[in-house]
């Protein structure tokens, strides 16, 4: 290591979680997706071995600890347990063989289950609601087993499901099954467990929460019965492995909460209803006494989603003064989640704030992410953008429950940047079996992307980009005070296609591909702005001109279209100062499946706490000087005084060009998505060519 910038020394010093030694202060933490006994709760399907290899190629890459994704002690399919299946643990056992030859350590994380929590879809909703579709399934899905939880309450994602009242029976289930299975866990040679999890709103935690737990028996009540369910269970722990076996728990520090499916944004006044600091400082202690070995911490519940699961628009390490708060109470190590930068985190541990930095989406984006620290190669590493498109896409708006589409929930932990995430079988770069001339029209990033792989592939490129320079429309989507991680994607593209033998030809414009002398051609030219047929719409500001500073605006704007963009762009003015106005015609804010609910309901609670004006169910009428007419759902009409409208309606592919058998349209040219349709659609293709 003796190119490591000191800054990031403290990093790579070793600690101890009771007896056992991790090597370094960074920590692969949990995510949804990567459980070694299968994500989509079917243990009978085998060991995971998609997921192995992506630990593998971790650990391989100097990481410390290695935490897999939540195991789940009884199948949501079937309802095995998962200490029924021995296979399971010998299959675990030589994996672990592996993982320690690298140096590593790896706790396999136990989750008591979801309760309220549980992301129930728009497909098992309706199934779970009629009482005979809900017998008949139950043999195979038992849904009131998944939803529940301390008390009768609102689920998190159907509001109009009541989640029943878990039994006493089955909380001493789940101990007994936490016991027998991290017994199995010791004996395959894994270095500890993690239980999941008095976190995030999920089980555990709902029992501890005064809010959410109105029981009246010792699992309800005072402090003490709270927090009873998770102290039996690290008790039933160390029982079955001895007291020298660790136990972490995945813990948040503050709910952030105000109530019932309604967070608090950072800054915010409120009132917590969920755990304060006040009672964290005491449950930490309690906790710790009770026998846990660490705490692997950060902020939130599913109802404040965005602590947990920060999108970009939270400040980076925005757990960190909470986490580092809560040490000050306890003796066991304590690991902080959420946006944390190493040198931030390096610094923390350095002064003792924190033991080790939880990192997690970051490992998806680049899995090399730690050796390139360690050799200082730092603008090689592939950021994460904190978009959630490819690794959690769990999507939800007014009406609606978790609209992700059910491919999606079989396959989380994929990575929007990097297809080969967890998908290793299907995308991965293959020699081309002829070397061709290939001509990429478009340098966004789709047509980059395109031109990487092929080059890769051994295929010659080259890029022809009609403005000055590379990015496309993304350059545009980054330019934002709080898509610092979006510029950095773009520097690293343009850094990736200068290190390979790609020709790229700036200030050209294709008008005729029939021009161009090559064997294949991509159209990689992405989408036009669409335009809202009203009067006075010529008087608006497209929203890509107002990204790019092309054109300027007042200080009250109404922002015409509330999806993605259109949201973001009044949060952007809000942090200027300004003041936005939006306007859309669904009935909710950002209604379009595949955008991450964390993601989504930090800017409908930005607006909302910050008394942003939100207009649904509305349509625009007219653009007048000064103003804006508009009509509500009953046809009534008002006016908005302001100083500027911007126009973010959506967009309409633009290819230059047909589709034909030397000719491939990518990207939104072909359809209008994300970074995940446009980057893993150029895979589709390329990896043909």
């Amino acid at each position: 290591m003796a190119n490591i910038d000191p800054k990031y020394e403290a990093l790579f010093t070793p600690w101890k979680i009771g007896n056992v030694e991790i090597k370094n202060r960074i920590v692969m933490c949990p995510m949804g997706g990567t459980s070694l006994f299968g994500w989509f709760e079917l243990t009978g399907c085998g060991f995971d071995k998609e997921a192995a290899k992506l630990f593998l190629e971790r650990a391989n890459n100097n990481v410390g600890l290695i935490i897999p994704g939540i195991a789940p002690l009884r199948d949501t399919f079937w309802g095995k347990w998962l200490w029924q299946n021995p296979k399971m643990f010998e299959e675990l056992k030589e994996f672990m063989d592996e993982i320690h030859k690298t140096g590593a350590k790896l706790f396999i994380q136990l989750t008591a289950g979801m309760g309220r929590s549980w992301a129930i879809t728009e497909l098992v909703g309706p199934l779970h609601k009629n009482k005979f579709t809900r017998a008949i399934l139950k043999p195979i899905l038992d849904t009131s087993h998944e939803l529940a939880s301390p008390s009768e309450q609102p689920a998190r994602w159907a509001p109009d499901i009541i989640c029943p009242e878990m039994t006493k029976h089955q909380i001493h289930e789940i101990i007994e099954a936490f016991a027998k299975t991290a017994k199995l866990c010791r004996d395959a040679g894994v270095d500890g467990v993690e239980v999941h999890a008095v976190h995030e709103g999920y089980l555990l935690d709902q029992f501890a929460i005064e809010f959410f737990n109105k029981r009246t028996d010792e699992y309800g009540g005072s402090f003490e019965n709270r927090y009873r369910f998770a102290a039996e269970v690290v008790k039933a722990i160390k029982a079955e492995c001895g007291e020298d076996f660790p136990v972490s728990l995945r813990y948040s520090v503050e709910s952030k909460m105000k109530g019932f499916r309604e967070g608090a944004v950072p800054g915010e006044k409120y009132i917590e209803v969920g755990r304060n600091m006040e009672e964290s400082e005491r449950a930490a202690k309690y906790l710790q006494d009770a026998g846990y070995d660490m705490l692997n911490a950060d902020n939130g519940t599913y109802d404040s989603w965005y602590w947990a699961h920060p999108p970009m628009y939270m400040p980076q390490n925005c757990n960190l003064d909470d986490v580092a708060h809560i040490k000050k109470f306890v003796d066991i190590p304590v690991v902080c989640a959420g946006r944390m930068e190493p040198d931030v985190g390096a610094k923390a541990v350095a002064e003792g704030r924190i033991d080790g930095v939880g990192i997690a989406r970051q490992f998806l984006a680049d899995g090399e992410w730690v050796t390139k620290l360690i050799e200082d190669r730092i603008e090689d590493i592939r950021p994460c953008i904190c978009c959630h498109a490819g690794c959690f896409n769990f999507s939800s708006s007014k009406g609606h429950y978790n609209t992700q589409d059910l491919t999606d929930t079989m396959g989380l932990a994929r990575c929007a940047l990097n297809p080969e995430t967890m998908q290793s079988k299907k995308y991965y770069v293959k020699p081309a079996k002829k070397a061709k001339n290939v001509a990429v029209i478009g340098g966004g990033i789709g047509g980059m992307e395109a031109a990487i792989l092929l080059t890769k592939r051994g295929h010659k490129v080259t890029i022809y980009e009609k403005t000055d320079k590379l990015g496309g429309v993304f350059v545009a989507a980054a330019a934002p005070s709080f898509k610092e991680k979006d510029r950095e994607l773009i520097a690293w593209y343009i850094r990736e296609v200068q290190k390979l033998p790609i020709e790229v030809k700036l200030n050209t414009e294709i008008k005729d591909i029939s021009a161009i002398k090559a064997d294949e051609i991509i159209i990689a030219t992405g989408a036009k702005a669409k335009r809202i047929p009203i009067p006075g719409v010529e008087k608006s500001v497209e929203a890509v001109d107002y990204l790019l500073g092309n054109k300027t605006v007042g200080n009250k704007v109404v922002v015409i279209g509330g999806g993605l963009t259109g949201c973001e762009i009044a949060y952007d003015l809000y942090l200027q100062g300004k003041e936005p106005v939006v306007v859309e015609m669904q009935d909710d804010l950002i209604t379009t499946p595949g955008i991450c609910l964390a993601n989504t309901s930090y800017l409908r609670d930005f607006f909302n706490a910050n008394k942003v004006a939100v207009h649904l169910e509305t349509g625009v009428k007219e653009i007048k000087d000064g103003a804006v007419v508009i009509a509500d759902k009953n046809g009534n009409t008002s006016e908005i005084s302001c100083d500027s409208v911007v126009l973010s309606v959506g967009y309409n592919p633009a290819p230059i060009a047909k589709k034909s058998r030397h000719v491939h349209i990518i990207g939104d040219a072909q359809n209008v998505g994300n970074l995940r349709t446009v980057i893993w659609g150029a895979w589709d293709v390329c990896m043909k060519i």
